[in-house]
């Protein structure tokens, strides 16, 4: 459905759609910094295809491990080649939920490592495993001895009963921006947010398509709810996996 959205906007004639691209950007300038706004497509997170690896494929065909069924729906979908933002928008889960299926499904080698450094970056940030340091490392925006310097910095904040936080160091030092951080953060926060696409809004010809999603409201309800619980196991998991290296 969002793909026929954006069809529509791409026949608009040229003059409209250069008022839309005008708009978005003006609104996208307020809280993001342009590194976010204007990278490339494949270092976008979301719009990212995971790959099965060999482990993966083999686990999904035999589900030795009994993994929880969203995770299996997750490995089902990357075999259909659909990339994040589809597999989250088919399952109405989270971009933090996507991550963190994402992550651990890396962590255990079910999937492949992604090429772009700032696929990786975002994933782990979003999901939690990385906090917002390591972010900026694994993003190349600062080298492992800015890091270390901001972490020093951080101790003897913290010796001195003045502790700050490693982002705010790093923007005193001059490694980024404040915008950089709190892009970071809300890209992160609206993460944490359900999208599913309003159907008041759909073009006539594809309202009966839609319709037929309301029966499901109940099984949308214990999808959540599974979601819920399962988000809680991967923190456990995630936070095993970060404490035992």
């Amino acid at each position: 459905m969002l793909a026929l959205f954006i069809d529509k906007l791409l026949l608009f004639p040229l003059w409209v759609k250069q008022i839309i691209y005008l708009r978005l950007h003006q609104n996208l300038s307020l809280s993001l910094s342009e590194d976010f706004i204007s990278t490339r497509e494949d270092n976008i997170f979301h719009l990212y295809v995971p790959v099965l690896s060999f482990l993966g494929k083999q686990e999904l065909a035999e589900r030795r491990s009994g993994l929880d069924d969203n995770l299996y729906n997750f490995l089902t979908y990357v075999e259909q080649g659909l990339n994040l933002l589809e597999i989250s928008m088919n399952n109405f889960w989270t971009m933090e939920e996507v991550a963190k299926y994402f992550i651990l499904c890396l962590d255990q080698n079910y999937v492949k490592t992604p090429e772009s450094v700032f696929v990786y970056a975002m994933a782990g940030f979003i999901a939690g495993k990385f906090r917002t340091g390591e972010y900026f490392k694994r993003s190349d925006k600062i080298n492992v001895n800015q890091l270390e310097r901001a972490i020093l910095v951080q101790k003897e904040s913290i010796k001195d009963n003045k502790p700050l936080k490693i982002a705010e160091i790093m923007i005193n030092l001059g490694y980024i921006t404040e915008k950089d951080t709190t892009s970071l953060l809300l890209i992160k926060d609206e993460a944490k947010n359900r999208f599913i696409l309003d159907a008041s809004i759909v073009p006539e010809q594809y309202k009966t398509a839609v319709s037929d999603i309301k029966p499901y409201e109940d099984e949308i309800a214990k999808l959540n709810e599974q979601n819920r619980l399962l988000k809680e196991q991967i923190n456990r998991v995630l936070a095993f996996i970060k404490k035992n290296g």
